[in-house]
């Protein structure tokens, strides 16, 4: 956890004023763990009104232990905390004030711009890093499109997503391990194998890879509703496979090459790579053992000639991990994995950013492995199920309907990013036509449009993905701070000079600048807080509230109804302001990046 120094200071005065504004309860228990600096600083938040101060302590549990009123004692702690602020130097930055059952502090601006200007501007987009993931593991497995089919907007949740916490996870000191474990296997394949020898040809694959591949696969659900032999048709030609035979297996490779080059084009456009990229077909050899310790364990059954993990008890099917004929399933390559992954990586933890869907599926694969720890007689800490984590996420629909290849209404992720960028460019045409790489930039803005209209939900919500919203340019989207960042690095050229630490901080004395510096303050608990809920949103809204609160700065007027401009005759407040630009900038800009988004200089 990250440790706040204001709110740690908050924390200590108040623990302090506690004990004496309630001595008579200290001398009855002067350990009672409630009162103590620590246990305070945990039930210190942020005011749901920001005018209210920087911190907010909610009095009312403390008031019940004493069996008092707690706007009384909010007023008896207030007055405490001010006098003792006021005597001690290392404490005279913060005041505090009281909200009928709220205790707030607010930072005195100057103190609050000298401590977060001055660690933005040294440490530039280091700033929000931690080393509290270092010498750790995270295995993050995501993407993870099928073979065969076309990279569609659905699979842009789980890629968005999964490189998001990527970068998210590596600013906080982690060894991130990404994944893209492909669907290579399966008896879809199986499937796809008898589609081909049925309607397909070389000659046509060549000239549309993709595209034939996903129209033999549609055709093929379609004929299998009036015949019902395609069904064992592709499961036996999946077993032929699995076996390793010669024709199915080179159909296979080939489906796969096809898909990868494609899959790797959409993956350059957004800036992605893994640092393994292997399929489903890579654990093949990893199964026979998997399934050895899971029946030396004692967790295999047969059921009906096939091979399970009876979960009755925990209320959740039976885990088929083999059928009747041999064929093995998703659920066996994912338990393989799992152990391949903890072997070879030892992770604190494994995120499979998958969707939500897929819940009942992790949760039966996560109970074997649950089992097979406590079979084994694992220590606490060597017990794989604790670090196993499911990142799941919602649908995502395309004008109400949600996209199935089975049905063959997919939309490709690599038209949307084209029409998003073609939408950017007339934009940028109208606006700004001489601006030059135009077309670099209509790209970062298309791209940008995409990734943060997938992102600037909370994941577990689904997704309705309209044209007219994802790609709006006004607003809160992710073109909205692009130009956000655009606007603070012109300013930044037009000032023409260094931006340094060394400035007047008590200058940024308004409601305004102070707004901006609280915001910037908290931009580690943000990254923080992104990482420990698996949860880029929180990054989003974080930027959209810092560009607005900032746009308010920038848009101030004086008491005569003047435009307060950033860059004035006034030498020292123009160096203030400016540190104050550089910082939002960069954190805007970094902020962006862990998203997934560049932020281009102009617009």
């Amino acid at each position: 956890m990250l440790k706040d120094r204001f709110k740690y200071d908050m924390a200590v005065l108040t623990a302090r004023a506690f004990a004496e504004t309630v001595p008579e309860l200290f001398q009855k228990d002067p350990q009672m763990p409630i009162f103590r600096a620590e246990d305070i600083y945990e039930r210190i938040e942020k005011p749901k009104n920001p005018e209210m101060g920087n911190f907010a302590l909610p009095l009312f549990e403390f008031a019940r232990l004493i069996k008092g009123n707690p706007n009384e004692l909010n007023q008896r702690l207030t007055d405490f905390q001010n006098r003792m602020a006021l005597a001690d130097p290392d404490l005279a930055h913060l005041t505090f004030s009281a909200a009928g059952g709220f205790n707030n502090c607010r930072i005195k601006t100057a103190a609050l711009a000298e401590a977060v200007l001055r660690e933005v501007l040294q440490k530039k987009n280091d700033y929000g890093a931690s080393d509290m993931g270092m010498g750790k593991n995270i295995v993050i497995d995501y993407s993870s499109p099928n073979i065969a089919k076309p990279f569609g907007v659905a699979h842009l949740r789980t890629t968005a997503i999964g490189h998001s916490l990527y970068r998210i996870f590596k600013k906080l000191g982690y060894n991130c391990i990404g994944i893209n474990h492909l669907g290579d296997w399966g008896t879809q394949f199986g499937k796809l194998i008898v589609a081909y020898r049925l309607w397909g040809s070389e000659e046509e694959l060549r000239g549309d890879p993709i595209g034939k591949l996903l129209e033999l696969y549609v055709r093929y659900h379609k004929e299998e509703e009036s015949d019902s032999s395609l069904a064992d048709a592709a499961r036996a030609a999946f077993k032929a496979l699995e076996d390793g035979h010669p024709e199915e297996t080179e159909l296979w490779e080939k489906f796969r090459d096809y898909s990868i080059t494609a899959f790797e084009k959409t993956y350059r456009r957004l800036g992605i790579k893994f640092d393994h990229y292997s399929g489903e077909s890579f654990y093949n050899d990893k199964i026979e053992p998997a399934l050895s310790r899971l029946e030396k364990a004692g967790l295999l059954e047969m059921s009906q000639g096939a091979l399970t993990v009876n979960l009755d008890k925990y209320h959740l099917p039976p885990c088929l991990l083999r059928r009747s004929d041999g064929a093995t399933l998703y659920a066996t390559r994912d338990v393989a994995a799992v152990l391949y992954r903890w072997e070879t990586f030892h992770f604190e933890k494994a995120l499979y950013v998958v969707a939500s869907a897929q819940r009942d599926h992790f949760q039966q694969v996560f109970k074997v492995i649950e089992l097979l720890d406590e079979a084994e007689k694992h220590l606490p800490e060597e017990k794989v199920a604790l670090h196993l984590v499911h990142v799941d996420f919602g649908w995502i629909k395309f004008q109400d309907d949600i996209m199935s290849t089975r049905k063959g209404n997919i939309v490709f992720l690599e038209d949307v990013l084209d029409r998003a960028a073609e939408l950017a460019r007339e934009k940028i045409v109208e606006k700004n036509p001489e601006l030059p790489d135009i077309d670099k930039i209509s790209r970062m803005i298309g791209h940008g449009a995409v990734i943060f209209g997938d992102l600037a939900s909370r994941r577990q919500k689904d997704i309705n993905f309209v044209w007219s919203e994802v790609l709006n340019f006004e607003g809160g989207t992710g073109p909205y701070l692009q130009y956000t960042h655009a606007r603070l690095s012109s300013l930044i050229r037009k000032y023409n000079r260094d931006i340094g630490p060394d400035v007047d901080f008590k200058l940024l004395d308004n409601p305004e600048e102070s707004r901006v510096l609280d915001m910037l303050y908290h931009f580690p608990q943000i990254v923080y807080d992104s990482a420990r809920e698996y949860e880029p949103f929180i990054i989003c809204s974080y930027l959209l509230e810092l560009g607005s609160a900032f746009n308010r700065v920038y848009q101030r007027k004086d008491a005569d109804g003047r435009s307060v401009k950033i860059i004035s005759d006034d030498s020292a407040l123009s160096s203030a302001r400016m540190a104050l630009v550089a910082s939002v900038r960069t954190v805007i800009n970094e902020g962006l990046h862990l998203l997934g988004i560049e932020s281009p200089e102009e617009m």
